[in-house]
């Protein structure tokens, strides 16, 4: 499997993951595709990981699928597959990698440098918090395909902007800008192209030089919270704190805050 479609490092606690198929727009393809699902599962288990800067190389974050490598594919009819087969066993294996993201509790920051298409609002929206350019815009373009969204786009655009926005993003053309995407709730932040990389960096760094251990568990206790019982969240609350108050963290921080209030 070509490492080189997708860069992957981990230095001082931070994972960075880096799209690295400029020439297609970093669209991913079935090869990219097996490398984000493994990459996906190893950052989700390993402990020395306690950060993520995802990004991409190029002028534009992700277009999604690679349509025309995908269906030449599936029209191949590789091992005897359907298109529809080949089709969904590949959204699977991203579908796959994006789970194993979303439920970790590895807090990830995306760095967006331009352009973002289809799935690829999806593999963006997998981070927990997006700083994007004021070169980035942002469409959904599957009308333009006759395809149905993927990569968790049904999931988590409503999530970001509401239901009715991302309507309107998914049933039409519309481009919005990097400013406009910050009205809606698409990004948190939207920076000079040229502090992009520090301002992501930043806020990573921040994770890790701060309670690791609680970020990861906020991250977790947020993204499970919709899909279960209050009561449910309630009880995971009460035990994911009482486990955080006896880390080496939170005795220090505690510590700081206590000492900080004596003071004033």
């Amino acid at each position: 499997m070509p490492d080189d479609v997708i860069l992957f490092d981990v230095r001082d606690g931070l994972a960075h993951v880096t799209l690295n198929r400029p020439a297609r727009l970093n669209a991913v393809d079935p090869e990219a595709i097996a490398r984000w699902q493994e990459l996906a599962h190893e950052i989700a288990g390993r402990d020395d990981i306690g950060a993520v800067l995802f990004d991409a190389a190029g002028r534009a974050f992700c277009a999604g699928g690679d349509v025309v490598a995908m269906s030449r594919l599936a029209e191949s009819g590789a091992g005897g597959a359907s298109p529809a087969e080949v089709v969904r066993g590949l959204a699977d294996r991203i579908h796959d990698g994006h789970r194993a993201l979303r439920e970790s509790t590895k807090p990830i920051v995306a760095a967006v440098q331009g352009p973002v298409a289809g799935g690829g609002l999806g593999f963006m929206l997998v981070a927990d918090l997006v700083i994007a350019s004021e070169r980035a815009t942002f469409a959904s373009r599957y009308s333009d395909i006759g395809l149905t969204p993927d990569c968790g786009v049904s999931t988590l655009l409503p999530e970001a902007v509401g239901v009715r926005r991302a309507l309107e993003l998914t049933l039409t053309s519309r481009t919005l800008s990097a400013t406009e995407a910050l009205d809606w709730g698409l990004v948190a932040e939207v920076v000079a192209p040229e502090a992009l990389e520090a301002r992501a960096r930043e806020i990573a760094d921040g994770w890790l030089a701060g309670a690791t251990h609680a970020f990861g568990q906020a991250k977790r206790l947020v993204h499970a919270g919709g899909a279960r019982s209050f009561q449910a969240s309630l009880d995971d609350e009460a035990a994911t704190i009482g486990a955080a108050i006896e880390t080496a963290d939170a005795r220090t921080a505690i510590a700081r805050f206590a000492a900080g209030s004596a003071s004033r």
